[in-house]
């Protein structure tokens, strides 16, 4: 059986696509990769921010949804996505240029031997810097070359993906048994599993919690988390093995940028599995990524309907210089 690579991407939901733009773009220094629409809700925004080249691994999503209610964060959810910054010293930066951006954080703190630092945006989205300074494993992405951040504080792709669990003996049999994720460390209630090669771009972080509510998804959560697999070959592989263990998917979906399938592995915790590639580049060149309306080809039939129905949000990048902000 071909083991899941690590993390591929984080979709959350947002309350505002123009907010979240502006947050990544200059706050966190992300690469507006892909300006799209939810191809099951063509009305909604999908962007994607990543790294400077969208690699799979780096990218976190956002689906604005209109007039959505905001979420409440509890139990039997995915609480927190989390990035990758390649040393100690970069929480230092992030620590003084959140102060001076006003952005609420937890200051460093330290877990599983790795330095944190935790975050939050308009919406409450839960959020986690963690340094590579000791991380071995899967390897990071390249930072965006034009984005604000110096080079060597920037982000470099996802790191752990974070579950709140009311059940955790089922959600640590379905981790081990069905996906092939190994308990690597414990620390009280909170389990560290991993895959494939490891490291902060493989790991999933659970927290055993039955004295929160049940969480309710909504603008400030997480949708779904999706892990990397190589290829359709091994997405069919995956697909049996999941309904081979008597989970309901959704069997092939074809995402244009990736390939998918999706399946509802614990209560309110949505996984995917997503294909490498074909990626993002294949319909806009580099310089301009993320800068036009992109659609998947059976979409553009629908181009005039799905410009008419979303509002226009100005994303060109390539025309600005945008200076690295030293702290």
């Amino acid at each position: 059986m071909n083991h899941l690579k690590g993390v591929h991407h984080v979709t959350a939901i947002t309350s505002s696509a123009e907010k979240n733009y502006e947050f990544f773009t200059y706050v966190l220094g992300m690469r507006l990769v892909k300006k799209t629409v939810n191809q099951d809700d063509i009305q909604t925004y999908h962007l994607f921010f990543a790294d400077d080249e969208g690699n799979p691994g780096t990218d976190m999503t956002f689906f604005d949804f209109p007039g959505i209610p905001k979420g409440h964060h509890g139990t039997n959810e995915i609480s927190k996505s989390s990035f990758r910054v390649p040393s100690d010293e970069a929480l230092d930066y992030w620590v003084k240029r959140f102060d001076r951006l006003e952005v609420s954080h937890t200051g460093i703190k330290e877990q599983f031997g790795k330095k944190t630092l935790s975050f939050v945006d308009f919406d409450d989205q839960q959020y986690q810097l963690i340094s590579d300074e000791k991380d071995e494993g899967v390897a990071a992405g390249i930072p965006w070359q034009d984005g604000p951040i110096p080079l060597e504080y920037a982000i470099t792709g996802l790191g752990p993906i974070f579950v709140r669990i009311a059940d955790i003996d089922y959600f640590k049999e379905m981790m081990e048994k069905v996906l092939l994720f190994k308990e690597v460390s414990r620390e009280n209630d909170v389990y560290l599993f991993e895959v494939g090669e490891g490291g902060n771009g493989a790991q999933v972080i659970a927290e055993h919690n039955t004295v929160l509510p049940q969480a309710q998804q909504g603008y400030g959560t997480v949708h779904h988390v999706a892990f990397r697999i190589e290829d359709r070959t091994v997405l069919d592989e995956w697909d049996n093995r999941l309904r081979g263990f008597g989970f309901q998917t959704s069997g092939y979906v074809d995402r244009f940028f990736f390939q998918s399938l999706y399946a509802r592995v614990a209560p309110q915790i949505l996984f995917e599995f997503a294909t490498d590639g074909p990626g993002f580049m294949g319909d806009e060149p580099y310089e301009t990524l993320g800068e036009k309306l992109s659609l998947p080809p059976f979409l553009e039939g629908k181009r005039d309907e799905i410009e008419q129905s979303v509002r226009p949000i100005d994303t060109v990048r390539s025309t600005i210089t945008l200076e690295k902000e030293y702290e």
